[in-house]
């Protein structure tokens, strides 16, 4: 019998509703050089009403709580959100609430937050052009928006082997962008970029393929992969006996 032909979004929901825990407890989603750089900016705007664009199981708005008026935790997943409320709640961070939603319909006010931030949300957004002027339309005058995310290296051979084996292991994938497609996209959403920076992510393979639950097939799909990429992809991928590998990410800030 076939499977149900589902949306994106109800995918995405499937997809992460029942390892909303798996991504609580993550180390590569509780911690980071980025986060930091997320809590400096909040600690530079303590009566902020702050977006957490996308939050998956909170991080964002645990790190940057402390340090602001109000954190909305805003996703497309009630589980996910489910947790976030939970762990908020036993973290004493009463400035928290949660909202449901898609990044290209957020269900706010025009100008309704001096901050928007997102992190590793963005490459499954439906529309990333729409969504980005939806977070231009939240957001205040003099507010800024910062995205995180997984970044494409830009080079066609590299591209094309990340967004697969990206997709072979979360069919809800949408699609890592480009230094050069996220600023485009940001100016023409109204935005101003501000400061660019990249970083380097390596991904235990063991982890990351169980954390989405990623089939064995799948896995083993990724594997043949790996061993069949070319000196240019190992190189750039850092791609390790065990599968392991490093990727490239950036924070971009925008006002």
């Amino acid at each position: 019998m076939r499977s149900p032909v589902r949306s994106h979004e109800s995918l995405v929901v499937d997809q992460f509703g029942g390892q909303a825990h798996a991504y609580l407890a993550s180390t590569v989603h509780a911690q980071g050089e980025d986060l930091e750089q997320l809590a400096a900016m909040a600690r530079a705007r303590p009566e902020a009403v702050v977006l957490d664009l996308g939050c998956g199981a909170g991080h964002v708005s645990f790190h940057v709580a402390p340090h602001v008026a109000s954190v909305t935790a805003c996703d497309l997943s009630e589980a996910m959100l489910a947790v976030v409320a939970r762990t908020a709640a036993e973290r004493g961070l009463r400035n928290v609430a949660t909202r449901a939603g898609a990044a290209e319909r957020l269900p706010f006010a025009d100008a309704a937050f001096d901050l928007v931030l997102s992190r590793y949300s963005a490459h499954h957004w439906l529309d990333l052009g729409l969504a980005l002027r939806e977070v231009r339309r939240v957001l205040k005058p003099g507010g800024q928006a910062v995205f995180v995310d997984v970044m494409s290296p830009g080079a066609p051979l590299l591209d094309t082997f990340l967004q697969t084996v990206e997709m072979l292991r979360d069919p809800s994938h949408g699609r890592n962008y480009g230094a050069d497609e996220w600023l485009r996209l940001v100016a023409e959403a109204g935005l101003i970029p501000e400061s660019f920076t990249r970083r380097r992510l390596r991904l235990e393979f063991a982890s990351w393929v169980a954390r989405m639950r990623t089939p064995e097939l799948h896995v083993q799909a990724i594997r043949s992969l790996q061993a069949a990429a070319p000196a240019e992809v190992r190189a750039h991928f850092a791609i390790e006996p065990d599968g392991s590998f490093t990727i490239d990410t950036m924070t971009l800030e925008a006002s």
